[in-house]
């Protein structure tokens, strides 16, 4: 009787691992389609949309973008955690739904560090440190003086309590001891109108977002968030040049699909992926966005780097003190 149940369950094994198989030789068959967390027309749409266009021709196959906002982009995540593992259901992700969000929120419904196979990095989104003319800090190192001569003197703006934009001040003032009040808004557009108008001292946004303002006069660049400067804004120097040689923080986006995903597909839209991000006219593209591209060597590397941010953030969301939704 064992005997018989152990050669049922090899059998049922290989059948099995002959039917992925057959799966992946045959894959794609049917369109893709990229879950995305965020609005149309936000930054992650529309990365997505310009990937999509191009894989879609490269895989023989459309790719279809679906928008699933909710949740700081953890709406999306949770619908694709969910889906069949067959390499049809993705989802483009942002850096808050699988590093920031599960150390903010209580009740997601996923699991960040199990329920995705990584598949690649896509891009990077720089931000940039900006204040107003209101007190004359126009340079890095004289915020920095100013700050710390004056704590709790100073104000700075972000989208919400445990967005981006505010840890990545949290960690800004982690690293040059200095105290100034947070002002949470609700969106980068009223966020940056109050720091133009002088109501608030400063903010971090990205560098697409904030440098028509730069540019025009109505803010002064001080510092980009990430290691190297920013295609967009070349003049400003980065946060590591300036003193603090560890910092190295801003928004990715990367490619996830659900785990348990057959291995051959993982591998072949990794490839995929970065022979699109490769392509000059598909790069120029993510580049005017303000985005920096980013190619992962393996999914493995990408993942690596994931969960590596996952603990950066959760270590900054916890000495933040940011209270969980």
């Amino acid at each position: 009787m064992t005997q018989r149940y152990l050669i049922k369950g090899l059998l049922a094994g290989a059948l099995m691992a002959f039917t992925t198989g057959a799966l992946a030789a045959q894959y794609p068959a049917k369109p893709i389609t990229i879950v995305v967390g965020f609005p149309p027309g936000t930054s992650t749409d529309a990365v997505a949309r310009i990937l999509a266009n191009k894989m879609g021709k490269d895989l023989g196959q459309p790719i279809i973008v679906e928008n699933k906002p909710g949740v700081g982009g953890s709406l999306g995540a949770g619908i694709v955690a969910k889906a069949r593992p067959d390499g049809y259901t993705l989802v483009l992700s942002a850096t808050a739904p699988m590093n920031i969000n599960p150390h903010v929120y209580k009740s997601l419904t996923y699991d960040a560090a199990t329920d995705f196979e990584p598949v690649g990095q896509t891009t990077w989104l720089p931000y940039v440190l900006v204040t107003n003319n209101s007190k004359g800090l126009k340079t890095f190192k004289e915020l920095i003086t100013y700050a710390k001569a004056n704590p709790d003197k100073l104000t700075f703006a972000s989208i919400g309590k445990g967005t981006t934009s505010h840890l990545l001040m949290e960690l800004l003032m982690k690293e040059t001891g200095t105290k100034m009040v947070h002002v949470p808004y609700s969106g980068s557009t009223q966020s940056q109108t109050d720091v133009i108008g002088g109501n608030v001292d400063m903010t971090f946004d990205t560098v697409v977002s904030a440098m028509p303002h730069v540019k025009s006069g109505k803010l002064n660049g001080l510092a980009v968030s990430v290691a190297n400067r920013a295609k967009l804004a070349p003049d400003i120097p980065t946060i590591q040049e300036q003193g603090l040689p560890n910092f190295n923080m801003g928004a990715w986006l990367g490619i996830f699909a659900p785990k348990g995903t057959p291995r051959e597909i993982v591998n072949q839209l990794h490839t995929e992926l970065n022979r699109t991000l490769s392509d000059k006219q598909t790069n120029d593209k993510l580049v005017a966005l303000g985005s920096e591209v980013v190619m992962s060597d393996s999914p493995e590397a990408f993942g690596k780097m994931v969960r590596e941010n996952y603990d950066t953030w959760g270590n900054i969301v916890k000495e933040a003190g940011v209270d969980q939704k």
